[in-house]
């Protein structure tokens, strides 16, 4: 899970796709990076941290151009690299920037293939370095007899054969313009926003509608399934279908946690989905215990909140606020490593005694996905005078490894993997605790958008919809986290004052924070 964004504009976008970042932090706090055209160069600046903190007003400067695209970087694999950050580069053919979000399923088999047969060589252990070199492959082939519209929908044609797994893409031609697609089966969000300007149609290409309308974008609609769009640096939108087999299998784990409660994702308001899962957790809890001797309903702020106050609603039961949030922590879920994320839950959140002294309290969260958060946060609970502690989940039990895109990726770190509800309830200290079901969660996305028949919602039911996920690959995974990591090598440019850049970087490239 990742942020991205893409802008053609007729004014400068350094600023402009710096602002639209903060709006997409959320979705990603390890790595943050912008690359622009001026039409003829590319500039970029990028590295570790969160985008206030990469950014400093002489990148800024190093950043000309009307058309731009954005990251903010969220790690899958549980730690970071500033060679991880991106948008990416090559070279070849025409010169080509990307940024991805999500998580391809066959990415090493797809790096063997390219340096055995495309004769390129990938430099990091990036997916997204792989996509952009099969791009730059396929788009070498379709434009034998010149760069033209009709051969960059070629080439994501070639490319959506190729891969597997989850993507959506935001990418720069150089001297051409801007291509943005989505994989077939619509996993990862991506949406296109119009702006009508004194100079004409602006348009921009982001995960979420949050960042279109808060830089004053209209929502123009989602892009579709296995659907490229390509915007010309005169800002002409085109668009084509260019995958042969699409479906709609939208990830339902944005809705429940990972997108912010003001965008909307393919059709469904999330605020409104969050809600309806309250609605839906409240009839379990009420057929499941003895509701009548809680005395207050809390969420885990911020992300649970609407589920929350929905189980109170209907349950009759008082909303209380006992835990406040230190808003200068990061989400604790999309930190890198288990043992930061322990660390920040008690930074991130405090319980205020008066409001848990000598009460039943029902805590409400959006999930529970390695336990360690719900145990340090039942703890608190407890510390602060609460008589009897309940937990509910306004999501079902995370039971399977997310292998597209969301840091989840082996059954040991689940911990509901291969346990009762009661063996998990024991695990994080609560004395009762009740999960959602998993069709009660999609009946309640179905009531906003009739339309979306089905979901990704692997890791809680273990379907993966690309159907290439076997037992051996998921071993396999498991395997490869377990292994020990060499350590990141830093060049003379990590010292806090930027770097010069690696010479194969465009120009205003700055890897170093």
């Amino acid at each position: 899970m990742c942020g991205i964004v893409g802008v053609v504009s007729k004014s400068p976008v350094n600023q402009f796709i710096y602002d639209s970042l903060l709006l997409l932090q959320h979705r990603g706090q390890d790595a943050a990076g912008i690359a622009t055209t001026d039409g003829q160069s590319f500039y970029m600046h990028k590295g570790n941290g969160m985008v206030r903190d990469v950014f400093r007003t002489r990148n800024m400067r190093d950043l000309p151009g009307h058309v731009g695209i954005g990251q903010v970087r969220y790690p899958t694999a549980g730690s970071s690299s500033a060679a991880q950050a991106q948008p990416f580069y090559v070279n070849a053919p025409y010169g080509i920037v990307l940024a991805h979000n999500g998580n391809l399923t066959n990415w090493e088999q797809l790096k063997d293939e390219m340096f055995r047969i495309d004769r390129r060589h990938i430099n990091t252990t990036s997916d997204s370095e792989v996509l952009l070199n099969v791009l730059a492959h396929e788009l070498q082939q379709s434009s034998l007899e010149g760069l033209s519209v009709p051969s960059l929908f070629e080439a994501v044609r070639g490319v959506h054969r190729r891969l597997r797994g989850s993507y959506a893409i935001v990418s720069i031609i150089s001297g051409f313009g801007l291509l943005a697609f989505r994989d077939p089966n619509g996993i990862r969000p991506l949406c296109i926003g119009r702006f009508e300007g004194p100079n004409g149609t602006e348009w921009m290409v982001a995960s979420e509608s949050v960042a279109l309308e808060g830089m004053g974008f209209a929502f123009e609609r989602d892009v579709k399934p296995g659907e490229a769009i390509f915007i010309s640096n005169d800002g002409e939108l085109t668009s084509q279908q260019c995958a042969e087999a699409t479906s709609m299998h939208p990830c339902i784990f944005e809705l429940v946690y990972l997108a912010r409660p003001d965008s909307v994702l393919d059709g469904v308001a999330v605020y409104d989905a969050r809600l309806r899962m309250g609605d839906y957790l409240a009839e379990k809890i009420r057929r499941e215990i003895d509701y009548k001797d809680i005395d207050v309903v809390m969420p885990i702020p911020d992300s649970s909140r609407p589920a929350a106050m929905q189980v109170a609603k209907r349950l009759g039961l008082n909303y209380r606020e006992g835990f406040f949030k230190n808003r200068y922590v990061g989400r604790t879920f999309i930190m890198p490593g288990q043992a930061m994320r322990k660390k920040s839950v008690r930074q991130k959140l405090n319980a205020m005694r008066v409001e848990f002294k000598d009460k039943n309290v029902l805590i409400v969260d959006d999930s529970i996905v390695r336990g360690t958060t719900s145990q340090e946060i039942v703890q608190m609970a407890r510390d602060a005078g609460a008589r009897k502690v309940i937990f509910a989940s306004a999501a079902p039990p995370v039971k399977f490894p997310n292998v597209y895109g969301i840091d989840m990726p082996t059954r040991s770190e689940l911990v509901a993997h291969d346990r009762s509800d009661e063996e998990v309830a024991r695990i994080i200290g609560a004395d009762e605790l009740i999960y959602q079901d998993v069709e009660d969660m999609k009946a309640a996305v179905r009531d906003i958008n009739p339309a979306l028949s089905d979901f990704d919602a692997s890791c809680f039911d273990g379907n993966y919809i690309t159907g290439d996920i076997t037992p051996e690959y998921l071993n396999r995974l498991e395997q490869q986290r377990k292994a020990p990591k060499a350590p990141v090598e830093r060049d003379s440019g990590d010292n806090g004052d930027g770097g010069e850049g690696d010479e194969n970087e465009p120009r205003g490239a700055q890897l170093g924070l």
